[in-house]
């Protein structure tokens, strides 16, 4: 079977796992990259590990490769580059580039200037420098041929800035600059860059956070977490909006734009995994940005 190809970066957990899941229920073959590996663990120190979001990928349908890439080391890219174009000749239709690692290295609470400039360097890094080196590498292998599709994730659908902190901001913000400028750039091989963002995301990292599981998340709702974790998603609602637009003939109309989870729900007519629609964006543009009580909203409306 002749399968389509896909590399997604940060494919340990979260939006990168479920994307990587719903390509594979496309029957594509995956590259799963990221640090952690069952033996040896990355500096976010969480149990996921890359041979966990392969076996999903088999599990749905496609086939899983995993590939321990450190997108901050040239080296470790040229080395999944080099087998890529070994392993399936130097084929990408997608790439999905999800490298963040920044968690621990983010300040949402402080003036910048009393926080550690080495963590806002370092998160800066992660989260910028990593995308650069990958699209350098892999570009080459996306424009080999037309149609190939580059979508960059971040957090948010615009640049207004509503705090988290200045190096959380750039970061955020540079990569929907990356995916403006891949919108452009990619158009002159007849190919299309993008960004998409998810909404208030019910992560590995964030239910532990909130001291939930994934049935028990509502309990969280106004005591471990804000209100606004009513309005919470799975991984899996971008995740089937990213596996949409790469089967979507026409997906040059996005080109450049930044797609947030709910936009492409709407879109496409998605659910999440329960069945929901939740709709962060219509939530913060009705409740929050109105600056109604989030608490007696009724929160069956975004959802």
């Amino acid at each position: 079977m002749d399968r389509k190809v896909a590399v997604v970066t940060g494919a340990t957990r979260g939006c990168g796992r479920a994307i990587a899941v719903e390509l594979g229920r496309l029957g594509w073959t995956v590259f799963v990259t990221g640090r952690t590996t069952r033996d040896r663990q990355s500096p976010m120190k969480r149990s996921e590990t890359i041979e966990d979001t392969a076996e999903l990928v088999d599990a749905a349908g496609g086939w899983g490769i995993p590939v321990r890439t450190d997108f901050t080391e040239v080296s470790d890219v040229d080395a999944l580059k080099a087998r890529i174009e070994s392993e399936v000749d130097g084929r990408i239709d997608l790439l999905v580039d999800d490298v963040w690692g920044g968690d621990p290295f983010a300040d949402f609470d402080g003036a910048y200037w009393n926080s550690s400039l080495d963590d806002a360097l370092t998160l800066v890094h992660n989260a910028i420098d990593t995308h650069l080196i990958a699209l350098h590498r892999l570009l080459p292998l996306v424009v080999r041929q037309e149609g190939g599709l580059v979508i960059e994730v971040t957090d948010g659908d615009h640049d207004e800035y509503v705090g988290a902190g200045i190096p959380y901001f750039l970061a955020k913000c540079g990569i929907r600059a990356i995916g403006r400028a891949l919108g452009v750039e990619l158009k002159k091989y007849d190919c299309v860059g993008m960004t998409v963002t998810p909404g208030f995301l019910r992560s590995e990292a964030m239910l532990d956070y909130f001291g939930v599981t994934e049935e028990t998340w509502r309990d969280a709702v106004g005591k471990a977490a804000p209100v606004d974790f009513a309005i919470s998603e799975t991984p899996a609602l971008l995740g089937r909006g990213v596996a949409k637009l790469a089967t979507d003939p026409q997906v040059s109309r996005f080109a450049g734009k930044t797609l947030a989870s709910w936009t492409l729900m709407n879109e496409y007519g998605l659910t999440d995994v329960d069945g929901s629609r939740p709709d962060f964006g219509k939530w913060m543009a009705e409740v929050r940005d109105k600056g109604k009580d989030p608490e007696t909203a009724d929160h069956s409306l975004y959802r």
